[in-house]
C-alpha cells in the first residue's frame, strides 16, 4: 500500500472564519459534512460554499470551547460522522466521543427540502455498554472512528499504548443507532457485539491509534491512525506521525505512512471515500491542528492498493 497527497486545502466557511477542529467527514447528498470536535456546529460543504450548521444547543452558553478559554471540558467533542438513512433519506450520522459525561450524544443530520436539518440524541447507556464490551472503564472510552459495512456501524475507539489500552471495535446495527439518536428507541437497548482489538505499531515509541475509518467495498477496512504522545483519552499531545492501515477483520494487512507536507505532519481525524477504482482509492481526510486559531484542513488521498472491488459498499 502506497499513500499521496494529491492537493491540501484550507477550511473556512464563507464569511471567512476558520473551520477549526475538523474531526470527521462524510456525504450527504451533493455535498459533505465536516464535523468540528470543538463546536457546536459542523461545516455543510457544498458547491464551493462552506457554511455552518448548528447540531446541538449551546453549552452553558458557549458554542465553541478551547483551553484557554477553560471551556474543553464542555465540548460534545462530535468524532464521528458515518453515511445513514434517516425514514428512506440520506444523512449523517454524528457520534461524541465517550472521553466524558457530555461526550455521549448523537445527532443526525439529514435533508429537508434540500436544507440540512439536525436532531440529536442522549447515548449515554450506549456508552457504557460499548466501555463494557471493550472491557474498559469509562474513563478510558475514546471513540474516534466509525465504517460502515451495509447495516453494521464498526465503532472504532482510538485507545493509547501509553495507557496499555490497544485500538478496539464494536459492532453495532445502524437501524437501531439511529432510532435511538432520533429517541424512537432505549438506547440502551442497541445491541453491541463483535469486540475486536488491534496491533498497529508504534513509531519512535509512541503508539499508532486509530482515528478514524472507512470500509471498502471488497470488505476491507482503512484506518487512520495517529502516534501521538498523550497520556490519556482527554489531553492533546505531539503527533509524530500518521498513517493508513489496511484490516481484513481484525488482521494487520499494511500499515503505509502519510507523507509530510510542507514539513509538518497533518493528524488526520476523518476520514472519507470519494472514488474508487481498480487498484486504488481516493480519500478526503480532515486534519485537526489541536489549535484553536488555525483552520482546519482537507487533504486529497490517493491509495495505491492490490486490488478494490468496485461493487457497492451499501
Amino acid at each position: 500500500m502506497r499513500v499521496l497527497v494529491d492537493e491540501v486545502r484550507t477550511l473556512r466557511f464563507d464569511d471567512g472564519t476558520p473551520v477549526t477542529a475538523a474531526s470527521a467527514i462524510a456525504p450527504l447528498a451533493d455535498g459533505w459534512i465536516v464535523a468540528q470536535d470543538d463546536a457546536t456546529s459542523v461545516a455543510w460543504c457544498r458547491g464551493g460554499s462552506v457554511t455552518p450548521l448548528r447540531v446541538l444547543p449551546p453549552v452553558d452558553g458557549h458554542d465553541r470551547f478551547s483551553p484557554a478559554a477553560g471551556t474543553k471540558g464542555l465540548k460534545p467533542d462530535l468524532e464521528v460522522a458515518c453515511p445513514a438513512e434517516v425514514d428512506g433519506g440520506p444523512a449523517v450520522l454524528l457520534l461524541g466521543s465517550g472521553s466524558s459525561a457530555r461526550r455521549m450524544r448523537g445527532v443526525l443530520v439529514r435533508l429537508d427540502e434540500g436544507r440540512p436539518v439536525a436532531s440529536a440524541g442522549d447515548l449515554t447507556p450506549l456508552y457504557g455498554l460499548v466501555a463494557e464490551r471493550l472491557g474498559l472503564p469509562l474513563d478510558q472510552l475514546n471513540l474516534e472512528g466509525a465504517s460502515r459495512h451495509g447495516g453494521t456501524v464498526r465503532w472504532f475507539n482510538r485507545g493509547n499504548l501509553a495507557a496499555g489500552v490497544r485500538s478496539g471495535s464494536v459492532d453495532v446495527p445502524l437501524t437501531e443507532l439511529v432510532a435511538a439518536v432520533l429517541g424512537r428507541a432505549d438506547p440502551a437497548s442497541v445491541p453491541t457485539a463483535e469486540p475486536r482489538t488491534y496491533d498497529l505499531g508504534a513509531v519512535d515509541g509512541v503508539g499508532l491509534a486509530v482515528t478514524d475509518a472507512v470500509a471498502l467495498p471488497d470488505g476491507r477496512t482503512l484506518l487512520s491512525a495517529a502516534a501521538e504522545d498523550t497520556p490519556n483519552a482527554i489531553d492533546d499531545g505531539p503527533v509524530v506521525a500518521t498513517a493508513l492501515v489496511l484490516l481484513d477483520g481484525a488482521t494487520v494487512l499494511d500499515v503505509a505512512p502519510v507523507p509530510e507536507v510542507g514539513g509538518r505532519v497533518h493528524k488526520i481525524e476523518g476520514l472519507a471515500l470519494r472514488e474508487i477504482h481498480d487498484d486504488r482509492v481516493e480519500l478526503s481526510a480532515v486534519v485537526d491542528a489541536d489549535d484553536p486559531e488555525l483552520p482546519s484542513a482537507e487533504l486529497r488521498l490517493r491509495v495505491a492498493l492490490d486490488r478494490v472491488l468496485s461493487s457497492a459498499g451499501w
